[in-house]
């Protein structure tokens, strides 16, 4: 790159060096920063099941958990003290941002029931970390949603859609009606946000986080069942789920340049709180998608600095 402006037979740049090293630099700083403006990172699916064949759960109580082949769901009925559970293959997760996706169609809640399901490690109970849980509830509140989790450091955090818990609207689901969930963690600031979402309408009926101090890690089961609910028996949470899906974000891996021609590659219930995080009003919802800026931006910031050059150069040379 060479810019030069000529003044009484001589160079610009040679009777003002400094403005010549800025536009140097500018050049450089836009060709350097060239390969930063791809993007970050991809989404990678650890599971996904839309229940279209037998899914494999395994459960301890195949009468009351089973895949339904005629509705190709997932049938749940999920009792407190029973310790019953049903769970997907194992998944390798290790750590990092995710997003764990479902599809709810709720039957029936009795007052004191609960169902859930949640991410978490082998235990699968609501009261051992790392867990995360979502949850919808019968009790003191009525029909209502909770995002409960357990932190790799044992401390429970927990909030729900009742305006007491909030400060919000409260939000009630209905029976009989598909929700899809969807639970955010960001590794960057272990925030965990919880969305449900009408499924026939799109409409969203309640959205609400908790940041914790804690990183998950280490977590391989998708589960649902009652392991750490010591309520009342003979209370039951029943229905269907559908379209589970995990997806992670994983960095983009670098390829070098070459001049070389490439070489061919193979395709390849009522809970006591005992600590709960102090929130407040949701003005945004954190996302573990991060992309990288805009590539005008750089280039527009460069074209600055020149004109600003060129506007002191040009004062100077008036006086």
């Amino acid at each position: 790159m060479s810019i030069t402006w000529y003044e009484s037979g001589e160079s610009y740049s040679m009777k003002h060096p400094q403005f010549f090293i800025i536009i140097t630099l500018t050049a450089a700083l836009i060709f350097l920063m060239c390969p930063i403006l791809a993007d970050t990172g991809t989404q990678k699916v650890l599971y996904e099941t839309t229940f279209a064949t037998n899914p494999q759960w395994t459960t301890n109580n195949p009468s009351s958990d089973y895949w339904d082949q005629s509705k190709e769901m997932y049938h749940f009925s999920i009792e407190p003290s029973t310790g019953n559970y049903a769970y997907a293959p194992e998944i390798n997760y290790g750590r990092g941002s995710f997003t764990l996706e479902y599809d709810v169609t709720l039957v029936k809640v009795d007052e004191g029931a609960t169902f859930r399901l949640g991410f978490s490690g082998k235990n699968m109970d609501r009261n051992k970390g790392p867990n995360i849980v979502t949850e919808f509830t019968n009790a003191k509140y009525g029909q209502i949603m909770w995002l409960h989790i357990i932190t790799p450091s044992s401390k429970l955090e927990e909030i729900n859609s009742d305006t007491s818990s909030y400060q919000g609207p409260t939000a009630k689901y209905a029976l009989n009606s598909t929700y899809h969930v969807k639970v955010d963690y960001n590794d960057d600031n272990n925030v965990v946000t919880m969305t449900v979402t009408d499924k026939t309408t799109g409409t969203q009926l309640w959205s609400y986080y908790i940041s914790t101090q804690d990183t998950f890690k280490d977590m391989n089961r998708i589960y649902l069942g009652s392991v750490g609910d010591y309520g009342p028996t003979s209370m039951h949470a029943t229905g269907w789920i559908d379209n589970v899906r995990l997806t992670t974000t994983v960095a983009a891996t670098p390829t070098a340049a070459t001049t070389q021609p490439a070489t061919p590659q193979p395709t390849f219930t009522k809970h006591p709180v005992t600590s709960v995080t102090k929130t407040v009003v949701l003005t945004h919802i954190p996302t573990t998608t991060q992309k990288s800026p805009a590539s005008g931006i750089l280039a527009i910031t460069a074209l600055g600095i020149i004109g600003i050059c060129s506007l002191v150069m040009s004062m100077k040379k008036k006086r």
